[in-house]
């Protein structure tokens, strides 16, 4: 057994509570290891932790516009790597046609991200329809198809060697944030049954070490007449998620965890009420997350801590240096704060860094890292007489 060192010190001017009544003049900056779920300290600086004018070197924060990507294809391993390392995969896939084959992940669980588009999923387990929103978890090796009734675009996240858990939810139980009951899943209705043939000529591209290989059926391989048991491919709505929240105290992103895979998670931003309390903050901390990369797909929304990002857009910022909200968002945050937000975004947060795939012209906004830049100046920290 072993623990972290404990010993909590307050040296020079501090809040009595993180992420509230900052002194006079300062700005809040978190460092945190493990996610926010390990021991941590709050620094209160006199300007802000993002106040950097030149920065040379790749370790810096990226923004990539995959609405530019211009990927299209009838399979979704036509949809080249935008994030990637040894634990997990990132692509983004978009099709306007329905597949005339099967697919199947040998390298590890996926999750399915519908951002745009609907339809219908037939697979090993039988038939789930879709729609944007969505998060379909499929295990490892499981044969899947989908019909497109409009275009879609998938984010697709590859739990590389291993497979997508629901997070501990302790206290508050394991009904907060989405009950188990709305999870829906795979069925042997009608709708599966139809689709089957014993004719017609099928192929499996299986993708496996990172290779292809087509298998060729003479018969359709979804031809399942009935199963049980718990592994299945389901789906969750983010519709369905009510978040965690208190109206005192800005919740880290990890209070917002969706699913656990090895060495990585991914979280949910949905619509929730703005904290009320006068004194806390409203918008994320200022933060070192140092033992994790963070990743954010926006989905829709106006992104309330983010300048000049809108949907389809990813942002990433490697571990190893401050980041937090952009400037004027921060301000307004102070001036004139919203009731509630209306984003809705998919996060993940990597234990181990995350290499960036070549990215064609125009995809990546270069200058991102200097998008703290915007009114600095004008900004006024929140403080005890607020």
């Amino acid at each position: 057994m072993r623990h972290w060192f404990q010993f909590p010190i307050v040296e020079g001017k501090a809040s009595r509570q993180a992420h509230c009544d900052l002194p006079d003049g300062t700005f809040e900056r978190e460092c945190g290891k493990e996610g926010f779920f390990g021991p941590a300290s709050h620094m209160y600086h006199a300007n802000p932790p993002t106040g950097w004018t030149e920065w040379e070197g790749p370790l810096r924060p990226r923004a990539i516009d995959t609405t530019k990507l211009e990927q299209q294809g009838k399979t979704p391993w036509d949809a080249s790597l935008l994030l990637f390392n040894d634990n997990l995969k990132m692509r983004v896939w978009n099709s306007q046609q329905s597949m005339d084959h099967l697919v199947r992940n040998g390298d590890g669980d996926e999750v399915l991200f519908i951002h745009h588009g609907c339809g219908q999923l037939y697979c090993d387990y039988g038939h789930l329809p879709f729609r944007d929103g969505d998060y379909i978890v499929i295990p490892r090796a499981t044969s899947w198809r989908i019909e497109v009734e409009e275009p879609v675009t998938v984010l697709l996240i590859e739990a590389t060697n291993s497979g997508y858990q629901m997070v501990e939810r302790g206290l508050v139980g394991q009904h907060a944030v989405y009950d188990p009951a709305v999870l829906e899943y795979a069925r042997i209705d009608d709708a599966f049954l139809a689709q089957q043939s014993s004719h017609q000529r099928w192929q499996v591209l299986l993708k496996a070490r990172n290779q292809l290989n087509t298998i060729t059926y003479p018969y359709n391989p979804l031809d399942a007449q009935g199963w049980k048991g718990n592994l299945t491919v389901f789906k969750l709505n983010w519709r369905d998620i009510r978040p965690l929240m208190s109206h005192r105290y800005h919740l880290p992103p990890s209070a917002h965890t969706t699913f656990v895979a090895d060495g990585f998670v991914i979280c949910t931003f949905v619509p929730r009420p703005i904290e009320s309390d006068p004194g806390a903050l409203k918008v994320p901390f200022y933060h070192n997350n140092d033992d994790y990369d963070e990743v954010l797909f926006y989905h829709r929304g106006n992104f309330f801590s983010r300048d000049n990002i809108e949907a389809g857009m990813i942002t990433h910022h490697p571990c190893g240096f401050s980041h937090g909200p952009h400037p004027k968002a921060l301000a307004t945050s102070m001036a004139n704060p919203k009731k509630e937000t209306d984003e809705v975004a998919v996060m993940i947060d990597t234990r181990w860094p995350l290499e960036i795939a070549d990215l064609p012209e125009g995809a990546e906004n270069k200058d991102y890292v200097y998008s703290w830049l915007s009114n600095k100046q004008t900004i006024q920290p929140v403080g005890d007489n607020e």
